[in-house]
């Protein structure tokens, strides 16, 4: 029998009233894609500007940028935590590694389009490492909880780093064993991040780009598992 849970539905309109909890059936497991939602072909019409940073959302980024997703559960709380660094041009949330083109908030939080809450960030890894964004990745939240993030439950809310180059993908990679022995060497569980090239991004809503800078105190469900994650260093 199909097991119901509470989770948290946390749309604009809502979450000015406080958070709202929805009772509600939520899958377990990725939607295959041939049962995804189809979407649309028109893109998400967005601010053409970042609320904090004033750069541009879509671009067009500076040549000596780099750009790579992180799914950590929640976006609105992801997405403070990286624009706040030094190095960081701009960041924006949206729709990562699933098959629905252009979808809506709703739809993603059904579950049914097979994407993660993400967060896009493009910085200047001469001023910041990619090495030192990933240990803001790994301790931000707990990357051990596979479809879920604390209240927040569903595939959306998956642990997931998205990459756009080789050289990304080889960190991440070594960064993955690194956190994954100091979690063990602490007793924690194993990781369920799910790493992969990055699939076409799609923005989120307006009202979801820099949610935390536009309602100070808003949700936010971040929590890290308070393991120390080394700068990931090469052998």
């Amino acid at each position: 029998m199909a097991e119901y849970f509470w989770y948290w539905q946390r749309g604009a309109d809502v979450k000015r009233q406080g958070i709202f909890m929805l009772f509600s059936k939520k899958p377990a497991n990725l939607v295959d894609e041939a049962r995804a939602l189809g979407g649309r072909t028109n893109p998400m019409e967005i601010a053409a500007t970042h609320f904090v940073l004033g750069t541009a959302l879509k671009g067009p980024y500076p040549a000596q940028t780099e750009t790579i997703y992180f799914g950590m559960g929640c976006f609105w709380g992801a997405e403070q935590l990286f624009w706040q660094l030094e190095g960081v041009f701009v960041s924006a949330v949206g729709y990562q590694g699933g098959f629905t083109p252009n979808p809506n908030y709703g739809e993603v939080c059904s579950g049914k389009t097979g994407h993660t809450e993400a967060v896009m960030v493009v910085y200047d890894p001469e001023i910041l490492p990619l090495p030192e964004l990933l240990k803001v990745f790994w301790e931000g939240h707990d990357p051990t909880q596979g479809m879920a993030q604390g209240n927040d439950i569903g595939t959306q809310y998956r642990s997931a780093i998205y990459t756009t180059n080789t050289a990304q993908m080889a960190q991440v990679m070594l960064s993955h064993e690194q956190f994954g022995d100091a979690l063990d060497a602490n007793g924690r569980g194993v990781i369920t991040t799910e790493i992969s090239s990055a699939k076409t991004f799609y923005f989120a809503e307006t009202a979801h780009q820099q949610y935390l800078a536009k309602n100070p105190g808003g949700y936010c469900g971040l929590g890290g598992t308070g393991v120390v994650c080394p700068i990931p260093q090469t052998p």
